[in-house]
């Protein structure tokens, strides 16, 4: 009886977490915000932090174990916190902007960000989407935060003290604060960015506190300014102080603005009102589940779990929102590319190099409404600063290559939207595939590009291949735009022609794509495991499969079906050899890919990630499905070292959430998905329009991760893709799923998804 009981009792925490019969009931508390935050510049494990923050919101806020100005804004493995951070950033390597601080004291007032830190263990953090708590070792306080879109509330719970304390950070390069005691209020800016923003960007704050200041202060980087409420300078910052009881708990009511003091408070009003801290918790919390239940798993193991609702969160915030809603319920935004306050939406922080590959074909599936917006907010971007973004930060970031906004646009009016100026974006897609542009904008090297059809390797142009392998693919996603908008074919043809372009790269002597130089011969001598230089970010075995629109073309080139999977194959069974001698150095990224134990297959990185769909091509499914399983399985963990490399913006996390759905989009500016095999043994998709995608593979376990066979609707379905159309209109798939592969399923011709070669 005593082994029954003790049993019961080991098992009851992981029934807390348990999916109901109907699927999970509460999604957001099976998220981990911390997974991919155990991580450094030698070795990304996600390069995340918590974002504490409603989805797409404006604001984020996270706590801050580095120092002001370090990108690695929170680490796993540090031991104090020094601050409590609202943040903007996409990714450590971008780092933030318009960011300021809060924090609470205890004791003698310490201003200096590094003998301030209190030191805290994550067995009394608390990290949640919608909610953060932890406890502040060094001054005996608890923090907890909770979000809104543009604001959040700030509960801190003091000791008994006669100097308790609240700092406010504006943090360098410029910033200013203001302290009104007989409002209890503060309010401020910050100004410190990383470039992509025009001279007059501030970031406005208003604080408002719930207790009377005993004592104020503004000050300025490590001293009280004697005296005075209001500071502008190099590196302002506020103090308030007043005497606690034991337990007494000190409420803040925090929002910000990129265009004034005037609209903060707005924002404040409208999205905090009288809100109580819990009532806006639950308001978070509910938001959460509401936005989370689009997708609903049922009979996977509670890891796995896990993991899928935490991919799924890092999913759902870039880009996000930089528009507000002004006084009279209308949208403005501040513009980073002419400093002017303008009408209509606009979002920031994403990178298209990595999120045209699966997190944009996510939105037009599950979510289009978002994304309807993020297009509208393109067209400001064009017309605003000439040119649609590669890399947003919110302007124009001079960082990664290709001209991939091509697909961003053309994918979502492919997949159906509508009721927004396409033909602006159309002209901007145009305008952007034929002239070079500022801050990675345009196509570098777009005249060596339109002329001999490839960026040549010896023209001082780097990553050339990678460019012209990324170009083609753009020029299809411009073609296929104008065809649906009905352009004429002496205009859209050109795009047809140049997206055979890959064409010019493939070395037939090496069987892979190889830089190649003006004059039309190769770059020598070829080291095909060489990083960078012709290539971003990997080698020629990486790329050589960057033909996303045409991977029949590609099998031609390389000779046929067999020839196509042994090569595919070569990428596990290669040894993981690198040579760094481009970057002088092993790059993170190189690191990645050489500790995974795959060969030269680098997940952590994004050119290679759809390679594994691949075998659907020719002839080979059920390695497609083996492989598949593999990388989530070992790749992907709801801990702090759980991703492979970085998570870039949602799209590692969007490969996984595809890839537990069962399909994959290798050619996002087309109609297909290309199949897989689901990770559980149910999944449903509630999609915008009311319909319904089901996912059963009731027989799936860790063993039958084969597809055995399939059913749509209730018939036999031998293809090796799915139609987005079609499953706009609801769907039910039934898969069956085996130990051993089926061979016979999915080889014939007419299974392979859609190539460009095959068009009639």
């Amino acid at each position: 009886m005593k082994t029954v009981i003790l049993l019961a009792a080991l098992l009851l925490p992981l029934s807390l977490f348990a999916q109901s019969p109907g699927g999970v009931t509460d999604p957001v508390d099976l998220i981990n915000p911390l997974m991919g935050t155990a991580s450094k510049p030698s070795l990304s494990n996600g390069n995340t932090y918590p974002a504490i923050a409603l989805p797409w919101g404006m604001n984020f806020w996270t706590p801050q174990t580095g120092k002001m100005g370090n990108g690695w804004q929170y680490t796993y493995e540090v031991d104090k916190i020094l601050g409590f951070k609202q943040t903007h950033q996409p990714s450590p390597w971008m780092n933030d902007y318009g960011m300021f601080s809060i924090f609470p004291e205890t004791g003698k007032l310490i201003l200096d960000e590094g003998k301030r830190a209190s030191w805290f263990s994550h067995k009394a953090e608390i990290a949640k989407p919608y909610y953060y708590s932890v406890y502040l070792a060094d001054y005996d306080v608890t923090t907890e935060i909770t979000p809104t879109e543009r604001s959040a509330s700030f509960r801190f719970t003091f000791p008994k003290s006669d100097s308790s304390h609240i700092l406010i950070d504006a943090f360098d390069k410029g910033s200013y604060v203001k302290i009104i005691p007989g409002e209890q209020k503060i309010v401020g800016y910050s100004t410190k960015n990383s470039g992509a923003v025009t001279e007059n960007f501030k970031n406005y704050f208003v604080i408002y506190i719930d207790k009377p200041f005993e004592l104020a202060a503004a000050w300025h980087d490590k001293q009280t300014v004697d005296g005075k409420l209001e500071y502008t300078g190099d590196h302002a910052g506020a103090v308030i102080s007043f005497k606690t009881k034991k337990g007494e708990q000190v409420h803040l009511r925090v929002a910000s603005s990129f265009i004034s003091i005037e609209q903060a408070e707005i924002n404040l009003k409208r999205e905090l009102a009288n809100d109580s801290f819990e009532v806006t918790k639950q308001k978070a919390k509910a938001t959460w589940n509401k936005t989370l239940s689009r997708l609903n798993v049922e009979g996977g193991a509670i890891d796995q779990t896990r993991t899928f609702y935490s991919c799924l969160y890092r999913m759902l915030f870039f880009p996000n929102k930089m528009y507000e809603v002004d006084a009279n319920g209308k949208n403005i935004h501040y513009s980073p590319y002419n400093g002017k306050i303008l009408p209509g939406y606009l979002f920031a922080g994403t990178g298209f190099w990595d999120t045209f590959r699966a997190l944009y074909p996510f939105l037009n599936l599950v979510y289009p409404s978002i994304n309807k917006e993020m297009q509208e907010g393109l067209i400001n971007d064009y017309k605003e600063g000439g040119w649609l973004p590669e890399w947003s930060s919110p302007g124009y970031a001079d960082c990664m290559i290709g001209n991939n906004s091509a697909s961003v646009v053309a994918e979502a009016y492919l997949k159906g939207m509508r009721g927004y100026d396409i033909k602006t974006l159309y002209e901007a897609l145009k305008h952007g595939a034929n002239n070079e542009g500022p801050n990675a904008a345009g196509r570098r090297g777009v005249q060596y590009y339109n002329t001999l059809g490839y960026v040549p390797y010896d023209v001082k142009i780097n990553e050339n291949a990678a460019r012209t392998l990324e170009y083609a693919y753009d020029d299809f996603a411009i073609y296929q735009l104008g065809k649906a908008l009905g352009r004429p074919a002496a205009e859209i043809d050109i795009y047809k022609k140049r997206s055979q372009n890959y064409r010019n790269l493939y070395d037939k002597q090496t069987g892979l794509m190889r830089g190649k130089n003006k004059d039309g011969s190769f770059e020598t001598p070829f080291n095909p495991f060489k990083w960078g230089d012709a290539f971003t970010e990997g080698n020629s075995w990486h790329y050589s499969w960057g033909v996303f629109h045409d991977i029949q073309g590609l099998i031609n080139l390389m000779g046929d079906k067999q020839q196509f999977v042994a090569k595919l194959d070569s990428v596990f069974t290669l040894p993981p050899v690198f040579d760094d001698s481009y970057y002088g150095t092993v790059i993170h990224e190189i690191r990645e890919m050489q500790i995974a134990n795959m060969g030269q297959y680098a997940h952590g990185n994004q050119p290679i990630q759809h390679m594994i769909y691949l075998y659907n091509f020719a002839g080979e499914p059920w390695k497609t499905q083996y492989w598949a399983r593999e990388t989530m399985n070992k790749l992907y963990k709801a801990t702090p070292d759980g991703y492979c490399g970085d998570e870039d913006n949602g799209q590692t996390s969007a490969w996984y959430v595809f890839s537990a759905m069962g399909f994959y989009p290798v050619t996002p500016a087309s109609d297909q998905y290309v199949l897989g095999a689901p990770l559980f043994k149910k999944l449903t998709i509630n999609l915008e329009n009311g319909k319904t995608i089901t996912i059963n593979a009731a027989n799936n376990s860790a063993e039958n991760k084969y597809v055995n066979s399939l059913q749509v609707n209730g018939k036999p379905y031998n293809f090796n893709w799915l139609s987005h159309k079609a499953l706009l209109e609801g769907a039910d798939l039934n898969f069956d799923m085996s130990a051993t592969p089926n061979k016979q399923r999915g080889i014939d011709k007419a299974a392979v998804p859609y190539s460009m070669s095959n068009e009639k």
